[in-house]
């Protein structure tokens, strides 16, 4: 199985683009609703999306849903969803399970982007070929529970009824981000009519032009490339889609063909018990009071210059750069240079220096990291520290990273006590002012990123070697 992931080349480069997604937060009940008309033909639809996973099942909230279908979500519902993180595609009609495929493959990457199409045909005569599934270009044929539809069935998907994207319902929602969200209406489409593989990286599955594609009636696609309207239907149809707590802040630059680094909930130092990862990711609540907590970004680098910034909301936080070999403890010793409320330099776990100047609430700092030169350093307010004066243009103080690592990433850890940091890898998740992007054009920071260096997304480390 293919997967765009995290450390792999963009695939983007070489083809089509696509600019934008759109992030969903459960505990903000954010979705999209529209109730569809007349079907061209209720017996055959595709789905084809784009998402990339935040939250993994914790149990009390296991289900993680892409779409659906229907007025009831016990009783009269078509999904389309993660459960205990497996893929699956029922319908529950009139309190009859009228079908339902259920994934033995588990689907747990968080840094990822996955491509789901899943073809209805109900007019087929083999039970197996009415519905046919696909994840990043291969057909999924392991299922642990596997029910299909009576021939000639027509579903809740499709039919004059509500459908939601990114909750069932408007009942339980999901958490991540969604890309290319496309319904054809009438026509059981093959994966390969949304993706490929890639020419030059034949495990690289990636998003194909699908603007030529037949939509039908009741058909849509949504690009979330207008942030004042999430829901626009670039179908041609104008089959809009009303927003529900969706804002412009959660259009993304993170897509499946410019892949951003997020903070990593499966990376975590093992007292992190307490902390709280939210908005895809990019927002890190610490609560541990004992340990010290933390995470690294999806990402790591061997090579290049990279940038980015973070808000702080309070001011407990450490944060720095980390060699990716080293285990993120409480102590942090070997491998580590971070930077405590902004006035204390930690190298390997020891108290260096006094370094800059206090961090307040509100405040945004940027970090560089230079693997060029196994170095890093640190702005405030885009101004970049000196050992005893602020530099406003160019860092030209520097730490060196830690010798024998070849591999570092960025971190977010705190001390003692709560701390909430908000990261910007250059998808941000807070309002920028100004907005400035790196030298390749990738990146929305509210500072001037500094020359040489690049946003971490997977654009500039298939341009850049990271």
């Amino acid at each position: 199985m293919a997967f765009l992931i995290g450390g792999a080349n963009s695939a983007a480069d070489t083809g089509y683009d696509v600019d934008n997604s759109c992030k969903f937060e459960y505990d903000n009940s954010e979705d999209l609703n529209r109730t569809l008309g007349t079907a061209t033909n209720r017996k055959k639809f595709t789905i084809s999306l784009w998402v990339k996973r935040s939250k993994l099942y914790v149990p009390g909230n296991e289900t993680k849903y892409m779409m659906s279908a229907g007025d009831n979500a016990s009783t009269n519902i078509d999904e389309f969803y993660f459960r205990f993180d497996t893929l699956d595609f029922s319908g529950y009609e009139s309190s009859t399970t009228e079908f339902q495929l259920r994934s033995t493959p588990l689907y747990r990457d968080m840094s990822a982007w996955y491509n789901i199409v899943i073809a209805y045909d109900s007019t087929q005569g083999t039970a197996s070929n009415r519905i046919k599934v696909y994840v990043n270009g291969a057909r999924v044929t392991s299922w642990a529970t596997e029910t299909y539809p009576d021939e000639n069935h027509e579903p809740l998907f499709n039919s004059a009824i509500e459908h939601h994207i990114g909750s069932n319902s408007a009942s339980k929602f999901m958490d991540g981000y969604m890309a290319e969200v496309c319904f054809i209406d009438g026509t059981a489409y093959a994966a390969s009519d949304f993706g490929e593989f890639d020419e030059d990286s034949p495990t690289i599955w990636k998003p194909k032009d699908v603007s030529s594609l037949t939509f039908g009636n009741n058909g849509f696609y949504l690009d979330f490339e207008d942030s004042g309207d999430l829901g626009d239907d670039e179908s041609g149809n104008t089959n809009d889609f009303t927003e529900n707590n969706l804002t412009a802040i959660d259009q993304m630059n993170d897509s499946p063909t410019n892949n951003f680094a997020t903070l990593n909930p499966l990376d975590v130092n093992p007292g992190s018990a307490g902390d709280t990862f939210t908005e895809g990711n990019l927002k890190l609540v610490t609560n541990n009071s004992s340990n010290a907590a933390g995470s690294r970004s999806t990402i790591a680098v061997t090579s290049g210059k990279w940038y980015c910034e973070v808000k702080y909301t309070s001011t407990t936080a450490w944060n720095g750069v980390m060699a990716t070999d080293t285990t993120i403890t409480g102590d942090m010793t070997t491998g580590t240079i971070a930077w405590y409320q902004g006035t204390t330099l930690y190298v390997d776990g020891s108290n260096s220096a006094t370094w800059g100047s206090a961090v307040s609430a509100g405040d945004i700092v940027g970090i560089a990291l230079d693997m060029d030169n196994n170095r890093a350093t640190i702005s405030q307010g885009g101004q970049w520290w000196d050992t005893d004066a602020f530099d406003a243009a160019t860092p030209t103080t520097y730490q060196n990273l830690t010798s024998g690592y070849d591999t570092w990433s960025f971190l977010c850890r705190s001390g003692s006590g709560a701390s909430t940091s908000e990261w910007n890898f250059g998808s941000p998740i807070y309002s920028i002012s100004s907005g400035n992007a790196d030298a390749n054009g990738y990146g929305n920071f509210e500072y001037a990123v500094p020359s040489g260096f690049l946003a971490l997304c997977t654009k500039n480390l298939g341009s850049d070697g990271g």
